[in-house]
Protein backbone atom coordinates (compact mmCIF):
# COMPACT_ATOMS: atom_id res chain seq x y z
CA UNK A 1 0.00 0.00 0.00
CA UNK A 2 2.83 2.56 1.06
CA UNK A 3 3.93 1.94 -3.05
CA UNK A 4 0.68 2.73 -4.02
CA UNK A 5 0.09 5.69 -2.37
CA UNK A 6 3.70 6.89 -3.43
CA UNK A 7 2.68 6.72 -6.61
CA UNK A 8 -0.75 8.45 -6.23
CA UNK A 9 1.26 11.33 -4.51
CA UNK A 10 3.87 11.64 -7.91
CA UNK A 11 4.45 15.33 -8.31
CA UNK A 12 3.93 15.55 -12.08
CA UNK A 13 5.64 19.16 -11.95
CA UNK A 14 9.02 17.19 -11.49
CA UNK A 15 9.07 15.49 -14.93
CA UNK A 16 6.32 17.03 -17.11
CA UNK A 17 4.54 19.81 -18.01
CA UNK A 18 1.62 17.83 -18.62
CA UNK A 19 -1.27 18.19 -16.40
CA UNK A 20 -4.47 15.91 -15.53
CA UNK A 21 -7.99 17.47 -16.40
CA UNK A 22 -11.00 15.61 -14.62
CA UNK A 23 -14.06 16.93 -16.06
CA UNK A 24 -16.99 16.69 -13.76
CA UNK A 25 -20.72 17.05 -15.03
CA UNK A 26 -24.28 16.36 -13.87
CA UNK A 27 -25.71 12.49 -14.51
CA UNK A 28 -29.37 12.12 -15.61
CA UNK A 29 -31.16 12.11 -12.05
CA UNK A 30 -30.34 15.32 -11.71
CA UNK A 31 -27.98 15.21 -8.75
CA UNK A 32 -25.40 12.31 -9.45
CA UNK A 33 -22.03 13.79 -10.18
CA UNK A 34 -20.08 12.08 -13.32
CA UNK A 35 -16.51 12.78 -14.25
CA UNK A 36 -13.25 11.45 -16.54
CA UNK A 37 -9.81 12.86 -16.72
CA UNK A 38 -7.67 13.64 -19.92
CA UNK A 39 -4.20 14.26 -20.13
CA UNK A 40 -3.53 18.30 -21.34
CA UNK A 41 -0.40 19.69 -22.33
CA UNK A 42 0.48 21.93 -20.11
CA UNK A 43 -1.35 24.45 -17.03
CA UNK A 44 -4.71 26.20 -17.86
CA UNK A 45 -5.90 28.62 -16.10
CA UNK A 46 -9.38 29.72 -18.50
CA UNK A 47 -12.13 27.16 -19.14
CA UNK A 48 -12.53 29.32 -22.60
CA UNK A 49 -8.82 27.90 -23.56
CA UNK A 50 -10.08 23.85 -22.69
CA UNK A 51 -11.30 21.59 -25.18
CA UNK A 52 -15.10 20.41 -25.28
CA UNK A 53 -15.43 16.61 -24.67
CA UNK A 54 -18.10 13.96 -24.66
CA UNK A 55 -19.61 11.09 -23.48
CA UNK A 56 -22.14 8.00 -23.75
CA UNK A 57 -25.13 9.77 -22.40
CA UNK A 58 -26.98 6.03 -22.66
CA UNK A 59 -24.63 4.80 -19.75
CA UNK A 60 -26.03 8.53 -17.70
CA UNK A 61 -29.54 7.91 -18.61
CA UNK A 62 -29.57 11.00 -20.78
CA UNK A 63 -29.39 10.44 -24.27
CA UNK A 64 -30.68 6.70 -26.31
CA UNK A 65 -28.07 4.43 -27.63
CA UNK A 66 -28.56 5.00 -31.16
CA UNK A 67 -27.36 8.61 -30.49
CA UNK A 68 -25.89 9.01 -27.07
CA UNK A 69 -23.00 11.12 -27.71
CA UNK A 70 -23.37 14.23 -25.25
CA UNK A 71 -21.06 17.19 -25.61
CA UNK A 72 -19.60 18.94 -22.45
CA UNK A 73 -18.24 22.12 -22.57
CA UNK A 74 -16.31 23.58 -19.84
CA UNK A 75 -17.47 26.40 -17.62
CA UNK A 76 -15.05 26.70 -14.28
CA UNK A 77 -12.32 25.71 -13.17
CA UNK A 78 -10.88 24.58 -9.91
CA UNK A 79 -7.52 23.14 -8.68
CA UNK A 80 -7.67 19.33 -8.17
CA UNK A 81 -7.27 19.03 -3.90
CA UNK A 82 -6.64 14.93 -4.64
CA UNK A 83 -4.18 15.37 -7.47
CA UNK A 84 -2.48 18.19 -6.57
CA UNK A 85 0.22 19.99 -8.45
CA UNK A 86 -0.74 21.75 -11.36
CA UNK A 87 -3.79 19.49 -12.23
CA UNK A 88 -7.59 20.76 -12.57
CA UNK A 89 -11.24 19.84 -11.45
CA UNK A 90 -13.21 21.16 -14.21
CA UNK A 91 -16.82 21.93 -13.98
CA UNK A 92 -18.77 21.22 -17.29
CA UNK A 93 -22.34 21.55 -18.83
CA UNK A 94 -23.71 19.40 -21.30
CA UNK A 95 -25.03 19.71 -24.94
CA UNK A 96 -26.51 17.68 -27.81
CA UNK A 97 -24.10 17.54 -31.01
CA UNK A 98 -26.41 20.20 -32.29
CA UNK A 99 -25.30 22.64 -29.55
CA UNK A 100 -28.60 22.16 -27.57
CA UNK A 101 -28.40 22.00 -23.84
CA UNK A 102 -29.46 18.57 -22.69
CA UNK A 103 -32.87 18.86 -20.19
CA UNK A 104 -31.08 17.74 -17.07
CA UNK A 105 -28.55 21.08 -18.09
CA UNK A 106 -29.64 24.31 -15.64
CA UNK A 107 -26.47 25.93 -16.06
CA UNK A 108 -27.29 26.83 -19.15
CA UNK A 109 -30.68 28.59 -18.41
CA UNK A 110 -29.04 30.26 -15.15
CA UNK A 111 -26.61 31.86 -17.07
CA UNK A 112 -29.00 33.52 -19.49
CA UNK A 113 -30.63 34.80 -16.57
CA UNK A 114 -27.07 36.09 -14.85
CA UNK A 115 -26.22 37.77 -17.81
CA UNK A 116 -28.97 40.02 -17.83
CA UNK A 117 -28.20 43.72 -18.02
CA UNK A 118 -30.57 44.09 -14.99
CA UNK A 119 -29.44 41.52 -12.93
CA UNK A 120 -25.79 42.18 -13.83
CA UNK A 121 -26.37 45.33 -12.43
CA UNK A 122 -27.62 44.29 -9.38
CA UNK A 123 -24.26 42.37 -8.72
CA UNK A 124 -26.06 39.77 -7.19
CA UNK A 125 -24.53 38.12 -4.08
CA UNK A 126 -24.81 34.23 -2.42
CA UNK A 127 -23.89 32.60 0.24
CA UNK A 128 -25.39 28.73 0.48
CA UNK A 129 -25.44 27.05 3.33
CA UNK A 130 -25.05 22.69 2.23
CA UNK A 131 -26.31 20.41 4.73
CA UNK A 132 -26.04 16.72 4.71
CA UNK A 133 -25.79 13.29 6.41
CA UNK A 134 -22.74 11.11 6.32
CA UNK A 135 -24.36 7.41 6.14
CA UNK A 136 -22.80 4.00 7.20
CA UNK A 137 -21.86 2.40 4.13
CA UNK A 138 -23.94 -1.05 2.87
CA UNK A 139 -26.52 -0.34 5.91
CA UNK A 140 -27.40 3.29 4.97
CA UNK A 141 -28.13 4.44 8.53
CA UNK A 142 -26.41 7.56 9.87
CA UNK A 143 -22.90 7.55 10.66
CA UNK A 144 -22.47 7.12 14.50
CA UNK A 145 -25.85 6.00 15.21
CA UNK A 146 -26.15 2.45 16.73
CA UNK A 147 -27.54 -0.22 13.77
CA UNK A 148 -30.53 -0.21 13.54
CA UNK A 149 -31.05 1.78 16.52
CA UNK A 150 -31.62 5.14 17.26
CA UNK A 151 -29.17 7.99 19.33
CA UNK A 152 -30.25 10.13 22.49
CA UNK A 153 -33.04 12.61 21.05
CA UNK A 154 -31.64 15.65 19.69
CA UNK A 155 -29.76 18.95 21.39
CA UNK A 156 -25.94 17.91 22.12
CA UNK A 157 -25.23 17.53 18.83
CA UNK A 158 -25.56 20.79 17.07
CA UNK A 159 -22.24 22.54 17.18
CA UNK A 160 -21.30 19.45 19.33
CA UNK A 161 -18.10 18.33 20.84
CA UNK A 162 -17.08 14.64 21.81
CA UNK A 163 -16.84 10.75 20.38
CA UNK A 164 -20.44 10.61 21.55
CA UNK A 165 -21.66 13.98 19.64
CA UNK A 166 -19.42 14.86 16.62
CA UNK A 167 -19.59 11.79 14.09
CA UNK A 168 -17.25 12.25 10.95
CA UNK A 169 -14.84 15.75 11.72
CA UNK A 170 -12.58 13.99 9.85
CA UNK A 171 -14.90 13.71 6.43
CA UNK A 172 -15.58 17.61 7.43
CA UNK A 173 -12.38 19.37 8.16
CA UNK A 174 -10.66 17.15 5.11
CA UNK A 175 -13.59 18.53 2.91
CA UNK A 176 -13.02 21.86 4.04
CA UNK A 177 -9.27 22.22 3.96
CA UNK A 178 -9.82 20.25 0.15
CA UNK A 179 -12.04 23.12 -1.05
CA UNK A 180 -10.07 25.88 0.32
CA UNK A 181 -7.12 24.43 -2.16
CA UNK A 182 -9.13 23.91 -4.57
CA UNK A 183 -9.61 27.76 -4.88
CA UNK A 184 -13.73 27.38 -3.72
CA UNK A 185 -14.98 30.79 -1.37
CA UNK A 186 -15.95 28.00 1.00
CA UNK A 187 -16.75 30.24 4.35
CA UNK A 188 -17.30 27.92 7.09
CA UNK A 189 -18.90 24.25 8.41
CA UNK A 190 -20.65 22.98 11.58
CA UNK A 191 -22.26 20.23 13.09
CA UNK A 192 -25.88 19.76 12.27
CA UNK A 193 -29.00 19.14 14.67
CA UNK A 194 -29.41 15.86 13.93
CA UNK A 195 -26.13 13.31 15.20
CA UNK A 196 -24.11 12.68 11.87
CA UNK A 197 -25.36 15.54 9.57
CA UNK A 198 -23.25 18.45 8.94
CA UNK A 199 -23.37 21.61 6.77
CA UNK A 200 -20.47 23.18 5.31
CA UNK A 201 -21.20 27.20 3.49
CA UNK A 202 -20.14 28.26 0.60
CA UNK A 203 -19.99 32.42 -0.23
CA UNK A 204 -20.21 35.18 -0.78
CA UNK A 205 -20.35 34.33 -4.22
CA UNK A 206 -21.85 36.59 -7.55
CA UNK A 207 -24.01 34.89 -9.64
CA UNK A 208 -23.38 32.14 -11.37
CA UNK A 209 -20.41 30.97 -9.78
CA UNK A 210 -22.03 30.51 -6.85
CA UNK A 211 -23.99 27.23 -8.24
CA UNK A 212 -20.64 26.32 -9.83
CA UNK A 213 -18.78 26.43 -6.69
CA UNK A 214 -21.54 23.86 -4.88
CA UNK A 215 -20.92 21.64 -7.27
CA UNK A 216 -17.45 20.94 -7.30
CA UNK A 217 -17.66 21.14 -3.15
CA UNK A 218 -20.42 18.67 -3.72
CA UNK A 219 -18.00 16.62 -6.01
CA UNK A 220 -15.17 16.88 -3.48
CA UNK A 221 -17.13 15.91 -0.79
CA UNK A 222 -18.27 13.01 -2.27
CA UNK A 223 -14.52 12.48 -3.82
CA UNK A 224 -13.40 12.22 0.19
CA UNK A 225 -16.80 9.88 1.89
CA UNK A 226 -15.53 7.37 -1.31
CA UNK A 227 -11.80 7.57 0.24
CA UNK A 228 -13.32 7.13 3.40
CA UNK A 229 -15.59 4.40 3.15
CA UNK A 230 -18.90 6.39 3.59
CA UNK A 231 -21.77 7.28 1.97
CA UNK A 232 -23.04 10.96 1.79
CA UNK A 233 -26.31 11.71 1.41
CA UNK A 234 -28.21 15.42 0.23
CA UNK A 235 -31.88 14.08 0.98
CA UNK A 236 -34.11 16.35 2.72
CA UNK A 237 -35.62 14.13 5.54
CA UNK A 238 -32.87 11.08 5.46
CA UNK A 239 -34.00 9.56 8.62
CA UNK A 240 -38.40 9.91 9.56
CA UNK A 241 -40.00 11.16 12.80
CA UNK A 242 -38.35 13.73 15.46
CA UNK A 243 -35.24 14.42 14.12
CA UNK A 244 -33.91 17.21 11.73
CA UNK A 245 -34.46 17.31 7.76
CA UNK A 246 -31.46 18.60 5.71
CA UNK A 247 -32.03 22.10 3.76
CA UNK A 248 -29.93 24.23 1.71
CA UNK A 249 -30.85 27.73 3.21
CA UNK A 250 -29.44 30.56 0.41
CA UNK A 251 -28.47 33.75 1.90
CA UNK A 252 -29.24 36.21 -0.97
CA UNK A 253 -28.63 40.40 -1.58
CA UNK A 254 -28.17 42.71 -4.47
CA UNK A 255 -26.59 45.93 -4.74
CA UNK A 256 -29.43 47.80 -3.98
CA UNK A 257 -30.25 45.71 -0.69
CA UNK A 258 -26.58 46.15 0.26
CA UNK A 259 -26.99 50.00 -0.03
CA UNK A 260 -28.83 52.63 2.32
CA UNK A 261 -32.60 52.17 2.15
CA UNK A 262 -32.02 48.29 1.31
CA UNK A 263 -34.43 47.31 3.91
CA UNK A 264 -37.11 48.55 1.84
CA UNK A 265 -35.91 47.17 -1.37
CA UNK A 266 -35.39 43.77 0.40
CA UNK A 267 -39.10 44.12 1.68
CA UNK A 268 -40.50 44.03 -1.80
CA UNK A 269 -38.23 41.15 -2.75
CA UNK A 270 -39.76 39.30 -0.31
CA UNK A 271 -43.05 40.27 -1.49
CA UNK A 272 -42.19 39.26 -4.63
CA UNK A 273 -41.16 35.60 -3.55
CA UNK A 274 -44.54 35.53 -1.68
CA UNK A 275 -46.36 35.79 -4.84
CA UNK A 276 -44.29 33.09 -6.26
CA UNK A 277 -44.08 30.86 -3.29
CA UNK A 278 -45.78 28.15 -5.17
CA UNK A 279 -43.16 28.13 -8.15
CA UNK A 280 -40.13 27.71 -6.07
CA UNK A 281 -41.06 25.23 -3.70
CA UNK A 282 -41.75 23.33 -6.96
CA UNK A 283 -38.03 23.72 -8.15
CA UNK A 284 -36.40 23.80 -4.78
CA UNK A 285 -35.62 19.84 -4.74
CA UNK A 286 -36.88 16.62 -4.45
CA UNK A 287 -38.93 15.29 -1.04
CA UNK A 288 -39.08 18.49 0.06
CA UNK A 289 -42.31 17.92 1.43
CA UNK A 290 -41.39 15.64 4.08
CA UNK A 291 -39.10 18.35 5.77
CA UNK A 292 -41.26 21.43 5.01
CA UNK A 293 -43.81 20.36 8.06
CA UNK A 294 -43.86 23.04 9.87
CA UNK A 295 -41.52 21.79 12.83
CA UNK A 296 -38.07 21.08 12.78
CA UNK A 297 -37.01 24.97 12.28
CA UNK A 298 -39.22 24.83 9.21
CA UNK A 299 -42.31 26.56 7.53
CA UNK A 300 -44.91 24.46 6.23
CA UNK A 301 -44.29 23.94 2.58
CA UNK A 302 -48.10 25.38 1.99
CA UNK A 303 -47.86 28.86 3.81
CA UNK A 304 -45.15 31.56 2.87
CA UNK A 305 -44.21 33.79 5.74
CA UNK A 306 -41.56 35.96 6.67
CA UNK A 307 -39.68 37.14 9.83
CA UNK A 308 -37.05 39.08 11.69
CA UNK A 309 -34.36 36.44 13.21
CA UNK A 310 -37.13 33.54 12.91
CA UNK A 311 -36.07 30.06 11.74
CA UNK A 312 -39.88 29.23 11.29
CA UNK A 313 -40.17 30.91 9.03
CA UNK A 314 -39.65 30.70 4.74
CA UNK A 315 -37.48 34.05 4.78
CA UNK A 316 -35.36 34.74 7.40
CA UNK A 317 -33.90 38.58 8.21
CA UNK A 318 -31.36 38.97 10.52
CA UNK A 319 -31.46 41.04 13.19
CA UNK A 320 -28.23 43.05 11.96
CA UNK A 321 -30.00 43.84 8.32
CA UNK A 322 -33.21 45.30 10.46
CA UNK A 323 -30.62 47.32 12.63
CA UNK A 324 -28.94 49.33 9.73
CA UNK A 325 -31.60 49.11 7.15
CA UNK A 326 -29.51 47.31 4.57
CA UNK A 327 -28.09 43.97 4.36
CA UNK A 328 -29.55 40.47 2.79
CA UNK A 329 -32.23 37.66 3.75
CA UNK A 330 -32.21 33.97 4.10
CA UNK A 331 -34.28 31.89 1.45
CA UNK A 332 -35.07 28.32 3.88
CA UNK A 333 -37.21 26.73 1.70
CA UNK A 334 -34.59 24.98 -0.64
CA UNK A 335 -33.59 21.19 -0.05
CA UNK A 336 -30.30 19.95 0.42
CA UNK A 337 -30.39 18.40 -2.86
CA UNK A 338 -31.69 21.47 -4.68
CA UNK A 339 -29.91 22.49 -8.13
CA UNK A 340 -28.18 25.66 -6.99
CA UNK A 341 -28.29 26.94 -10.72
CA UNK A 342 -31.66 26.60 -10.52
CA UNK A 343 -32.14 28.47 -7.00
CA UNK A 344 -30.16 31.26 -7.40
CA UNK A 345 -31.16 32.10 -10.80
CA UNK A 346 -34.69 31.86 -10.03
CA UNK A 347 -34.41 34.23 -6.80
CA UNK A 348 -32.71 36.57 -9.05
CA UNK A 349 -35.11 36.45 -11.67
CA UNK A 350 -38.27 37.07 -9.12
CA UNK A 351 -37.13 39.31 -7.39
CA UNK A 352 -35.04 41.87 -10.27
CA UNK A 353 -36.87 40.97 -13.36
CA UNK A 354 -40.40 40.66 -12.25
Amino acid sequence: MALLNDLINLNLTDSTNKIIAEYIWIGGSGMDLRSKARTLPGPVSDPKKLPKWNYDGSSTGQAPGEDSEVIIYPQAIFKDPFRGGNNILVICDAYTPAGEPIPTNKRHAAAKIFSHPEVEKEVPWYGIEQEYTLLQKDINWPLGWPQGGFPGPQGPYYCGIGADKAFGRDIVDAHYKACLYAGINISGINGEVMPGQWEFQVGPSVGISAGDEIWAARYILERITEIAGVVVSFDPKPIPGDWNGAGAHTNYSTKSMREEGGYEIIKKAIEKLGLRHSEHIAAYGEGNERRLTGRHETANINTFKWGVANRGASIRVGRDTEKEGKGYFEDRRPASNMDPYIVTSMIAETTILL
